[in-house]
């Protein structure tokens, strides 16, 4: 704990905004005022931290996808690379509306990007002028860059981490509308109180974002390397057990043929016994 404490601390993260933008719910989380400037108390940060990464590392452990949303600028370079590493979601664009409530709608224009890509392939480029190809092209780009990092995501998140609540209050109102989970870094100019788990700290700091993604993103790495152990481990038991069946068939096959042969050997002795009968009359 004092560990993270320290790079908390390192990292800026205790910075809040201006005195006169704040947020009254965000009170149980701040320490003090210096210079006209919320300090927020570290080491809550760090209780909401570990219980944020735990249920993270649930989720990610139960194979559902988590949604990483942080569009502003200090922030979404990070947030993409990181997130990338560990294979989920991620929204560091213009966050697309109805991108959860109208998510039929997303899915179909990731498939347009895939039916793109096969016209490419198949041939259908070489028949189409050149200007139409340009624009099918631009097209493509447009797409990659809005939806390219959500292109996997076949089903409805099972959770959103987002980075500044106030600057994503769109998909935050998007998943407590479906009901899903949302996770955050929420400032002092923010209500904590709209998500369900709420990592007090600096979210315009750069240093502060990229340390606390690093920690979820690595407890979101043990919940997927224990659920490679668990299939592993299921994997051996089914197997153990389907040979454990295999031997006992086959132990019960060959009883059956010792059983077999053991009644005609009885039959073959029973007729010569009756003829030595006879013949001694």
């Amino acid at each position: 704990m004092s560990n993270t404490f320290n790079e908390l601390l390192e990292s800026g993260a205790h910075f809040g905004h201006l005195k006169r933008k704040w947020n009254p719910a965000m009170a149980p989380y701040i320490y003090a005022e210096k210079n006209g400037i919320h300090i927020i108390d570290l080491n809550k940060t760090v209780a909401k931290i570990d219980e944020a990464a735990a249920a993270l590392k649930q989720i990610a452990r139960s194979g559902k996808k988590i949604l990483f949303v942080a569009t502003k600028k200090q922030a979404k370079d990070i947030v993409a690379e990181k997130v990338k590493a560990v294979n989920m979601p991620y929204v560091t664009e213009r966050w697309p509306g109805g991108m959860l409530t109208n998510f039929a709608t997303i899915r179909k224009a990731v498939r347009k990007m895939s039916q793109i890509d096969k016209m490419a392939t198949d041939g259908t480029f070489d028949n189409i002028s050149k200007k139409e190809k340009l624009q099918i092209s631009r097209e493509r780009a447009k797409l990659e860059t809005n939806l390219g990092s959500v292109a996997d995501l076949t089903r409805l998140p099972s959770a959103l981490f987002i980075v500044d609540i106030s600057k994503e209050h769109i998909a935050v109102a998007e998943a407590k509308r479906l009901g899903i989970p949302t996770f955050a870094i929420v400032d002092t100019n923010s209500n904590p109180n709209f998500v369900d788990y709420a990592i007090p700290a600096n979210d315009d700091a750069s240093t502060s974002v990229a340390y606390i993604v690093e920690l979820m993103c690595k407890a979101i790495n043990e919940g997927l390397g224990e659920r490679k152990m668990d299939k592993e481990a299921t994997a051996a038991d089914e197997k153990e057990a389907k040979n454990s069946k295999e031997e006992a068939e086959e132990l019960a096959a060959g009883l059956k043929i010792k059983g077999a042969k053991s009644d005609e050997e009885e039959g073959a002795r029973k007729p010569a016994a009756r003829k030595r009968t006879t013949a001694k009359k």
